[in-house]
Parts: C-alpha cells; sequence; structure tokens
C-alpha cells in the first residue's frame, strides 16, 4: 500500500502538476526514490521487482554501473553544443553500424521517440516521387503524441480531428481479428488488405509501422503477414519505415524486431533501449534516402537537444555492454523462460483471455469471459494494484498487463516476479467474486 510519506508527496504535488499522467502511474500512486537493478525501492522504504524496466527503457536494469559512470563523466566536461561533432559520436555510429543490418548505415540523432518519428516522416517526404503524398500506417498503432506522429493512426484529441495524410491498413491482431477471420484459414487476409489498399497505390510514399505493436497490447504478427506486406511495398516503391522505438535495441531477441520478422526497412527510429532512460533517439536509414540531397538540407536533422553529447555518452555505454555480456542472446532464454511461465497462468486462470510474447516482450490480455472475449480493464487495474502491493511493478493501459524485464534480470528473480504476478490474479479473482 501507498504510505504516508508517499501520499503527503503526492498530495504536494497534486496541488500544482496538470493531471493526465500514465494509467499506471495514477493508479499506482506511488513515489520511486530508488532503482538498482531490477528493483526500484519506493519513499517508505518499499521494494518492487521492475517487470516494466521504467517504461520499457532500462534493458540493463536501472542505474547500470557503467551507464552511471559514462553519464557521470560526461556531465563533468560537456552538455550541449547544438549539433556539433564530439568525441564519442563517431564511435557511436561506428557501433550502431556493427549492430544493426549492413544497409541501414547513415544515422541521425535525437532526443525522443515522436521527435525521431516526425524525422523520419520529414525525410519520406523530402524523397517521396511527385504525387505519392499519401502515407501508410497500421490501425492500432502508436508512434508518439505530437502532431505528425498522431495524425498517422487518426489519433483525434477533444474535438479536433486531426485525420491527416494516411491510409490504415489492418494490424495483425488475431485474437480480436476484425474480419472474422481465424488463423491460418484466414490466409493472412488482414495482409492482404493492406497490400491493396496501401503497397500497390501509386499515390503512397511509405508505410510506417510497429514490427510488433507495442501499446495496442505487443500484437505479434503470424508467419505470413510481413513477408506479403515487405515484398508488396518493395515491389511497388513504398518505402519501410519500422517504428522500434519500444523493439529497438534487442527486446525482441534480436536487435531489431525488423530482424527477427524478416523485414528489410528503409528507415528505422530507435529509442527507448538505447540509453537506459536517458533521453535519447537514433533515426537509422539507407543512404539512398537519408543522403538525398532534398533529405540532407541544412537543418534537416538538428533540433535543440538532438545529437547531445549526455545521450551519445548513455547510448554508447549501454550498447557496449548490450553487445559485450551477449545480452541479446539472453534475451532470448529468458524470453523462453517468461513464455513457459506465463502460459502456466493462462492456463489456470480464465480471465487471462490470450498470453503473447516475442523475447522479453510480453502482453497479458484481461477478458470477462473467454467465449465472448469481452475486454476486462477493470480486472487488469485489480491485478496491477495488488501486483504493486506484492512488491511487483508492470506496464497496464486499459485491459492489458504487459511484462518486459530487464535484459540482465537473474532468472531467479525473473521467477520471483512471475510468482507475485500469480498471486495478485487471484487476490484478484478471489476479490471479484
Amino acid at each position: 500500500m501507498t504510505g504516508p510519506r508517499q501520499l503527503d508527496r503526492l498530495a504536494r504535488e497534486a496541488a500544482h502538476l496538470a493531471p493526465g499522467a500514465s494509467e499506471e502511474s495514477a493508479l499506482g500512486r506511488r513515489v520511486f526514490v530508488e532503482g538498482r537493478g531490477a528493483v526500484l525501492t519506493d519513499l517508505d522504504g518499499n521494494q518492487y521487482i521492475d517487470l516494466a524496466a521504467g517504461t520499457l527503457t532500462q534493458s540493463l536494469g536501472h542505474c547500470h554501473p557503467e551507464v552511471v559512470g559514462a553519464l557521470t563523466e560526461q556531465a563533468a566536461r560537456l552538455w550541449n553544443v547544438h549539433d556539433s561533432a564530439t568525441a564519442d559520436r563517431a564511435e557511436l555510429c561506428e557501433l550502431l553500424a556493427r549492430l544493426l543490418p549492413e544497409e541501414l548505415d547513415t544515422y541521425a540523432f535525437f532526443s525522443t521517440g515522436a521527435e525521431v518519428v516526425e524525422a523520419a516522416l520529414r525525410a519520406v517526404q523530402a524523397v517521396a516521387e511527385p504525387g505519392r503524398n499519401r502515407i501508410g500506417a497500421l490501425r492500432h498503432g502508436f508512434h508518439g503524441k505530437t502532431q505528425g506522429a498522431r495524425m498517422l493512426v487518426h489519433w483525434d484529441i477533444g474535438h479536433q480531428s486531426l485525420a491527416g495524410n494516411s491510409i490504415l491498413g489492418y494490424s495483425p491482431y488475431c485474437y480480436r481479428c476484425p474480419l472474422g477471420l481465424e488463423y491460418p484459414s484466414c490466409g493472412v487476409r488482414c495482409a492482404t488488405l493492406v497490400r491493396r489498399h496501401i503497397a500497390e497505390k501509386p499515390n503512397v510514399s511509405a508505410l510506417v509501422f510497429e514490427p510488433v505493436l507495442g501499446a495496442a497490447g505487443v500484437i505479434v504478427p503470424p508467419p505470413g503477414y510481413w513477408e506479403q506486406i515487405a515484398e508488396s511495398c518493395r515491389e511497388n516503391g513504398v518505402l519501410l519505415v519500422a517504428d522500434e522505438v519500444l523493439t529497438g535495441g534487442g527486446r525482441t531477441g534480436t536487435f531489431l524486431a525488423s530482424d527477427r520478422l524478416g523485414i528489410e526497412p528503409d528507415l528505422v527510429t530507435l529509442s527507448k533501449g538505447l540509453a537506459s532512460g536517458f533521453p535519447f533517439a537514433a533515426l537509422a536509414g539507407r543512404s539512398a534516402v537519408l543522403r538525398h540531397p532534398d533529405a540532407a538540407r541544412a537543418g534537416s536533422t538538428a533540433s535543440t537537444y538532438s545529437n547531445n553529447p549526455l545521450g551519445i555518452a548513455a547510448a554508447k555505454a549501454t550498447l557496449e555492454v548490450v553487445a559485450r555480456d551477449r545480452l541479446i542472446g539472453q534475451v532470448r532464454v529468458l524470453g523462453a523462460l517468461l513464455d513457459d511461465r506465463l502460459a502456466e497462468l493462462h492456463s489456470r486462470f480464465e480471465v487471462l483471455g490470450e498470453v503473447r510474447g516475442i523475447g522479453l516482450l510480453h502482453g497479458l490480455e484481461f477478458v470477462r469471459d473467454r467465449a465472448t472475449r469481452e475486454p476486462a480493464p477493470e480486472i487488469a487495474r485489480a491485478v496491477y494494484l495488488a501486483a504493486l502491493d506484492l512488491g511487483l511493478r508492470a506496464s497496464i493501459g486499459g485491459h492489458i498487463i504487459r511484462l518486459a524485464p530487464p535484459f540482465t534480470i537473474e532468472p531467479a528473480l525473473l521467477e520471483e516476479g512471475i510468482a507475485l504476478l500469480a498471486r495478485a490474479l487471484e487476490r484478484a479473482v478471489e476479490a471479484a467474486r
């Protein structure tokens, strides 16, 4: 439970802080003061196994000593010189070149996921052929909260319609197929329609997509989905822009989710897994796109905090550890363990309509009834809060709870976290009776 010191601190800030926090923060009402590895501590001294890894940012866990050292050293030397070259930038570029597919050999650095998505959109608009004035995206996708990112998925705010120049295709949400079909007898009809409505249209310049849809509830595509769409986009001159802000950096068991799913994108956006929670983002792309004269005009990759030395230091230190310690291989090992344990929970609890995941990224979808699949956000909230009280932090959104542990979590601690989740499910189910 939230203790008196935390309640006092929350009341003090509520007098001035605008509402609109994330659902997990608004529900959880915790004041965190320290993080070490996969464990968080709140103001009252309570500890939590963090199976959300910050906001899916802490690939190395909280306050990894090598990242702390890199940031401390950089903070004592230099903070911001706009987008001028600094000592570590060339090394970060070379490190990315080793980790990314060889065709993605050109980079630009920014501060947030939404900012890098906007940069990708500018690059697409710069190189698009005359007449290719539309952009494709997927229903249920999430690309950030800035205007261009919102317009991709027709996200309205208040009474303002921000539906823009995008065409929406069907995401591979098999559990709730909008076409009322079943895989594999469906023949991956959703992909066929994306081809028809987006890839084969002569006025479409690019398809912007999450290889695995994250905010929508970890929607993992079935075999045949991306193979069909990617091939059609390539044949018809539609650029593939992979939004890997959430999945990039190794979370799915390969450095890019695109690698694992057989997609060869023209542009990739990365952020959350790059710099251990420090604001940083990267746009990676083919030279033909990012070095195109119209995409490389002065200022096209510059902003106040782009290329900042602190972010570069954090990213370089993070990715060096990921590469040196072979943590992406560890993601696959831990991901298999997580698969097994969550499958056991799925067999035990009827409120879990579906459990799905890839690597160290999993979504638990809560339902009132498995037959009707009616979403049950109230059960998800009860499980999330019970887990917090037991000492487990997850990530909640609507009727979905996401789990994304740090790559460095010990198997025994991961097992303990899932055991706490099972107890939280028991409490929530019992209370609902």
